[in-house]
């Protein structure tokens, strides 16, 4: 998804103030050198003078004269560095300084965005996900098999907890692996603590690792949002345009919420828009699925099941095992 005009200008602000910053330093540099050498102030003139007959020579073209006034710029920026130099200071001090040497601070090479453009949009990114801080922690580096029983089998699978979570994994590796060629959306269940969060936190991070838009609520913030957004005399919907355009948005916890008829409306019509639109989406809850279809209707239901794959995760809760068992 390329960025909304919103999340450039972001960026771009961010040059231009690097821009300024920069000019900055260069004056205060500047005024120094200038008033404790103030042959360096004339050197700056006279090759500035030289270099204006030069362009005006050139747009002429006229070539006579053209190698004297080079090597007169040449000899006068020799003098500038040995005087630089010899007073302690080092020969690029007079020069413009950059944060990124590479695309001077414009954030473009030619017409390539540049490495640090790159980085500036993954950043951009995480932190308008809402999970910044909680993904260096949740991520697929950091999953653990080990709060997965090996002995609690699912009746209807006969699957244990931890080889129904290694089918989980897997599942979400292969979801960010085909992001781009397969559209795709997951509907992670199962009680409270199993892993469901952690798992949707891991495919978050690859995929922003990635510059996928990905917006990250829980269920109450996501109703929220909506609820101010319909009933908002304010015209401006960005938030709301953003929730349907983001490359994929994470609903977690859905059934924590009051719901009520406008949430499950909502949630229908966010659910149909995204598949319309081909928008990945991941939902996590803690209802079974009989409780979820009374929840939301039939309707909304019957869209997720035939549009979303059904990952179940189940066993003791991880959260639990950690404080009172020591992670054991």
């Amino acid at each position: 998804m390329p960025l909304q005009n919103f999340q450039y200008d972001t960026i771009m602000r961010e040059y231009n103030r690097r821009q300024a910053k920069n000019r900055h330093v260069l004056e205060e540099h500047q005024k120094e050198a200038y008033d404790k050498m103030p042959r360096l102030k004339e050197i700056d003139e006279e090759v500035a003078t030289l270099s204006a007959s030069k362009a005006r020579a050139l747009i002429n073209g006229q070539d006579s004269g053209l190698e004297d006034l080079k090597a007169s710029i040449s000899l006068l920026s020799q003098e500038r560095t040995a005087l630089l130099l010899s007073n302690g200071y080092p020969a690029d001090y007079l020069e413009l300084p950059y944060d990124c040497p590479l695309c001077q601070d414009t954030g473009y090479i030619e017409s390539r965005k540049c490495s640090c453009f790159k980085r500036a949009e993954i950043e951009l990114l995480y932190t308008q996900s809402n999970l910044k801080e909680i993904l260096e922690k949740e991520n697929f580096d950091h999953f653990s098999f080990e709060f997965y029983s090996d002995t609690i089998a699912n009746e209807s699978t006969g699957l244990s907890a931890l080889e129904t979570a290694r089918r989980a994994y897997d599942t979400a590796k292969n979801f960010v692996l085909n992001f781009d060629s397969t559209f795709d959306n997951l509907f992670l269940y199962g009680d409270t603590g199993v892993g469901k969060t952690f798992l949707s936190h891991c495919i978050a991070h690859d995929l922003l690792e990635s510059a996928h838009c990905v917006l990250y609520f829980s269920a109450f913030d996501f109703f929220d949002l909506l609820a101010d957004s319909a009933f908002s005399k304010k015209s401006d919907t960005t938030g709301e345009d953003f929730i349907y355009d983001c490359d994929l948005l994470i609903i977690d916890d859905l059934g924590t919420e009051l719901t009520n008829s406008f949430v499950s409306s909502q949630l229908f019509l966010c659910i149909n828009e995204r598949i319309m639109r081909r928008k990945s989406t991941i939902i996590s809850t803690n209802l079974k699925l009989e409780d979820f279809s009374a929840n939301y209707s039939e309707r909304t239901f019957s869209r997720i099941a035939s549009n979303y794959r059904m990952v179940k995760l189940f066993g003791k809760d991880i959260r639990i095992q950690k404080i009172f068992l020591g992670g054991k």
